[in-house]
């Protein structure tokens, strides 16, 4: 599933606080699916208030008292959420120009669970075994409906009841287990329960006690009501899922409380490693990465240090307004798929841990951990969008950020210092002709001759790069009519010595009159000398700490490569932790000791390039 987020809101908030829907608004005009869960509390009680009827509720042993739904009861409820909570939504959704598909969880079996086993409950101290309500457990949902659906339209919207199929009955659920089971089912990377408070309090007689976080073995006994149920969906969902889950309010998913859940306890969230084990645990695939920047602009409050998210959608902080500008360039993006992110004693693995959120908290960190002098500015960025051709983030970044000299994160180790990287130069090839009789004299098929186009430009990048590398990487076949169309994607890794203005030099000219090539990125290598002072201040780290430096030089590509489209003569690097060999695998993990001791050789390198340059 596709950057799809969860919500949960509550009745009272889609009756009467539709501020909630322009938010959702925004979240699908950056490009999410949303599946909006609507509860029904405040629809089903005007629902019995035009009737005159009573609602029916039962105490359970345990104390807890919820709502009767016995077979008489459950077309009243089915219709207070066809006519009030569904038509609510539509309405609101329908303002805001979204199109939406809504329906009861269990209308054409969309969404099916069973029936509870029978309750015990309490009346006039008397226990008594109640058999015919029909409340229930989530079993299932039909996962390539909603697919689709989601594809679809801009908002899904489901609702309880859902239907066992087993008795042929609708039942009722609770709609924030509902909204957890869905995020898990469906792989969703955001899950939100909106409610009527600031998040979770810890007076609940004061607005502004927010519990910012809950780890997995906190226990909260502040919580009472629906609260309690808010959070047991919240604590499975973060359990089985690999969603991140917060509850907000007050009926909204951007409020002043909001209270996060994690999969990790407490006596793991060390000072150290608290920022980093969050970060990896918020979802951030390229395009998605809005969370992530919000979260850490909420999380990072250092003295002397601003913050803001920029029009590229890139996390930037700054420490300093003197002259001699230093920028630490991360990446908040990930590639899919997201998995469950696990921390032990030693370090954590997770998605993205390697390539290169690692990185990124360490530059995080040096806003802390490193003094600017009055004459320094240190810049730390996370950019948007490194992971796919688009580079939008490094691109913003280097026509709006100026800097004396940057690192950029990415892994290189503990004991190497990576100079430089390859570029990028990544063709779209398309051939299309008339279909003809594969057994017609000189008859050539478009995916042979496509593999003949293939080599000729391979031939002709050799000529201006003899180190290249290349890889066709897609190629796809469809027919129209009588035409047939193959379009393939072809890859060059370009060497630094092949400079800035390679591109211009290759022909892509004279390949057939049926070919058409497209440049899609046309990316420069870059090396870097070892004698600046940047690279020296790294060397006396490095020995300060009592190791050796190695240099490498990468065949990848980072927002390196797209800083020095333009920049001249700034003196680049990148180094953080990790194995690179790991980058874009199941396997990424992090050693929390090479964390720690990457940090403080970047912390030491930076403070001497501010000494040098001060000196300078």
């Amino acid at each position: 599933m596709d950057k799809l987020y969860v919500i949960k809101l509550g009745s009272s908030t889609i009756m009467n606080k539709p501020g909630v829907f322009r938010e959702i608004q925004q979240i699908v005009q950056r490009g999410n699916q949303v599946l909006l869960v609507a509860g029904g509390a405040e629809g089903i009680k005007q629902k019995y208030e035009q009737l005159n009827r009573e609602m029916p509720f039962l105490t359970l042993t345990s104390g807890d008292e919820v709502r009767y739904c016995s077979p008489e009861e459950m077309p009243i409820i089915r219709a207070a959420y066809h006519e009030t909570i569904l038509a609510k939504t539509v309405e609101a959704m329908k303002s805001h120009h979204l199109n939406v598909f809504a329906q009861l969880g269990g209308d054409n079996g969309v969404v099916t669970g069973k029936k509870a086993k029978p309750l015990k409950a309490v009346k006039n101290n008397r226990a008594f075994i109640v058999r015919d309500s029909l409340f229930g457990r989530y079993t299932g949902c039909h996962k390539e409906f909603l697919k689709s659906v989601l594809v679809t339209y801009d908002v899904v919207c489901l609702t309880p009841p859902i239907y066992d199929p087993k008795i042929g009955e609708y039942i009722n659920i609770d709609a924030d287990m509902l909204a957890a089971h869905l995020a898990i089912d469906l792989d969703a990377h955001h899950l939100r329960f909106v409610t009527g408070t600031p998040g979770i309090l810890q007076d609940i007689h004061d607005d502004h006690s927010t519990v910012r976080d809950v780890y997995q073995d906190d226990e909260l006994p502040s919580i009472t009501g629906r609260m309690k149920q808010k959070v047991r969906a919240a604590h499975m969902a973060v359990e089985q899922g690999a969603c991140d889950v917060y509850i907000s309010g007050p009926h909204t998913l951007a409020g002043r409380g909001i209270t996060r859940f994690w999969n990790f306890p407490r006596e793991l969230a060390r000072p150290d490693f608290d920022l980093l084990n969050k970060v990896i645990r918020i979802p951030s695939v390229s395009k998605d990465e809005h969370e992530l920047a919000k979260f850490l602009l909420d999380a990072v409050k250092y003295p002397s240090v601003s913050g803001n998210i920029d029009a590229a959608g890139n996390i930037v902080f700054q420490k300093g307004n003197g002259a001699n500008r230093l920028l630490l360039l991360g990446h908040m993006d990930t590639v899919p798929p997201i998995w469950r992110v696990e921390t032990d004693q030693d370090g954590i693995s997770g998605r993205g841990v390697v390539d290169a959120k690692g990185s990124f908290v360490n530059f995080v960190h040096m806003l802390e951990e490193v003094d600017v002098p009055e004459d320094g500015t240190l810049l730390v960025i996370g950019a948007v969008e490194e992971e796919v051709s688009s580079s939008k983030g490094a691109y913003y970044v280097r026509d709006h950020y100026p800097a004396d000299a940057v690192i950029i994160g990415e892994p290189s180790g503990e004991d190497h210092l990576t100079l430089g990287y390859y570029g990028l130069y990544k063709l779209r090839i398309t051939i299309s002709k008339k279909q003809e009789h594969t057994a017609a004299k000189d008859s050539i098929s478009v995916i042979d001759e496509l593999y003949q186009v293939v080599e000729k430009i391979r031939q002709r990048v050799r000529e201006i790069d003899p180190n290249t590398m290349s890889s066709l990487i897609d190629i796809k076949q469809f027919q129209q009519e009588d035409l047939l169309t193959a379009v393939g994607t072809l890859n060059f890794r370009i060497s630094p010595a092949a400079g800035k203005e390679y591109s211009r030099a290759i022909r892509l000219d004279h390949l057939g009159e049926h070919v058409s090539v497209e440049v899609l990125r046309a990316t420069p290598g870059f090396s870097n000398r070892r004698n600046d002072p940047l690279v020296k201040a790294f060397i006396r780290s490095f020995s300060a700490h009592g190791k050796s430096i190695h240099y490498i030089r990468k065949r990848g590509t980072s927002d390196m490569n797209t800083l020095a489209t333009t920049w001249h003569k700034v003196p680049m690097v990148a180094y953080g932790p990790g194995d690179s060999s790991l980058d874009h695998t199941s396997e990424e993990y992090l050693h929390f000791e090479e964390v720690q001791t990457t940090r403080a050789i970047l912390r030491d390198a930076i403070t001497e390039w501010f000494r040098m340059r001060g000196e300078a």
